[in-house]
């Protein structure tokens, strides 16, 4: 299986290549590609998340049928926008402890 860092610059690329319009809106975005297992085997699946800060959350959710159409032709599950603003405000949240790299980056898209 494809790493998921691979995955997410992938998904970029090509949506940049197909749709340039969506450029701009990108740069504030946090792109990862999240690997789950369901069902009994137990079988993976990869969907694409878009962490974006809650300013321009109505735009992402705007182009989610563009950056769907590029997961689907990848062959990944459907996108998830996440509300990046939420997300570090949730005073329960291991998300600092459990992935730094992101957190930081998600402080990185509130700024």
């Amino acid at each position: 299986m494809i790493k998921e860092d691979i995955l997410a610059k992938e998904f970029v690329r090509l949506t940049l290549g197909y749709y340039p319009s969506v450029r701009e809106l990108l740069s504030k975005t946090y792109i990862k590609v999240i690997t789950n297992y369901w069902g009994r085997p137990r079988r993976p699946f990869q969907y694409v998340g878009i962490y974006c800060s809650q300013e321009i959350l109505s735009s992402v959710q705007d182009k989610k049928d563009v950056f769907e159409d590029i997961a689907y032709n990848m062959g990944l599950s459907p996108v998830v926008i996440l509300n990046s603003s939420r997300l570090l405000k949730d005073p329960k949240s291991k998300l600092k402890q459990a992935d730094p790299r992101l957190w930081f980056d998600l402080q990185l898209i509130e700024a």
